[in-house]
């Protein structure tokens, strides 16, 4: 009777699972990282080339990350345009209602949108669970590239690097310690949901903050990204573009802990990539 009542549990079980699994489906999309800095004229081609822009396509640049969004849409559409004759649009939800259908749609059917850097925690404060969320989510599982550079990039993560320090009241480009609990994660796109990126990567001394990172989320991969460098993501794989280098930190195991709050691990597995280079990552 408890072998049947088990074999009962089990088929009930996968009754719930196999549908869940179906539905977990790989976006048609890709994703462009970029690391900040200067971008290229090769590595904006690139991108372009990565959008696989049609006639009828078009390009909408999301500036809400930036102090100077005007001047930042501005700069990248002169840019874009000298490698694509694609209407290219301004939709800034800092001065526009986040929940408006029609802009959402859009949104949505852009074949390349394009995240500017300056701030990812303003960036998400205007898109967290709005229509716009959606709108990238929907773009991006229907086959359009989702590009970022600087807090455009810290954004695709799921748990996104704030910047901030729990356990130092000033703000550093780069953490100087290595302490358990420091480091302070808030909600981003989650267009990575097992890979945490981090940008300006070597031309900052991130290290510290990734393998801060790796300790508070452990199994999750990390993936730095210098300027003037990106990765192109399609499913579990990423390709890198660009004039500089990739980092990306593994960890085999958790980190241990010492009574003084410092942070020990026995192993990261570190890989260092160039332009051309393909990474496994975990999407």
């Amino acid at each position: 009777m408890a072998r049947k009542a088990f074999l009962v549990f089990i088929l009930l079980l996968c009754a719930i699972t196999v549908p869940y699994a179906q539905n977990k489906t790989t976006p048609k999309g890709s994703l462009f990282i970029i690391g900040g800095g200067t971008r290229s004229d090769a590595l904006i081609a690139r991108l372009v080339e990565t959008a696989k822009l049609g006639a009828k396509d078009y390009i909408i640049v999301l500036p809400m990350a930036s102090e100077i969004p005007d001047s930042g849409y501005l700069y990248i559409s002169q840019q874009l345009k000298a490698h694509t004759k694609a209407n290219i649009r301004n939709f800034n939800f800092n001065k526009h209602d986040a929940h408006d259908s029609l802009w959402a749609d859009s949104l949505a059917n852009a074949k390349l949108i394009y995240i500017l850097g300056g701030d990812q925690n303003r960036f998400m404060k205007a898109v967290l669970n709005t229509p716009v969320y959606t709108a990238i989510h929907k773009a991006y599982q229907n086959g359009s590239t989702i590009a970022g550079t600087s807090a455009g990039a810290a954004v695709m993560s799921r748990f996104m690097i704030t910047g901030v320090q729990l356990k130092d009241s000033k703000y550093k480009e780069t953490f100087d310690k290595l302490w358990d609990g420091n480091i302070e994660f808030s909600e981003g796109l989650g267009l990575l949901e097992h890979t945490i990126i981090d940008q300006h990567f070597l031309k900052r001394n991130r290290y510290n903050r990734i393998i801060s990172a790796l300790a508070d989320k452990p199994g999750y991969m990390g993936i730095g990204i210098d300027e003037s460098t990106a990765i192109i993501v399609n499913g579990n794989k990423a390709t890198v573009a660009g004039d500089s280098q990739v980092l990306s930190f593994v960890s085999p195991g958790k980190a241990t802990v010492t009574t003084g709050g410092l942070l020990k691990f026995k192993k990261i597995e570190l890989g260092i990539y160039t332009a051309g280079d393909v990474i496994g990552i975990k999407p």
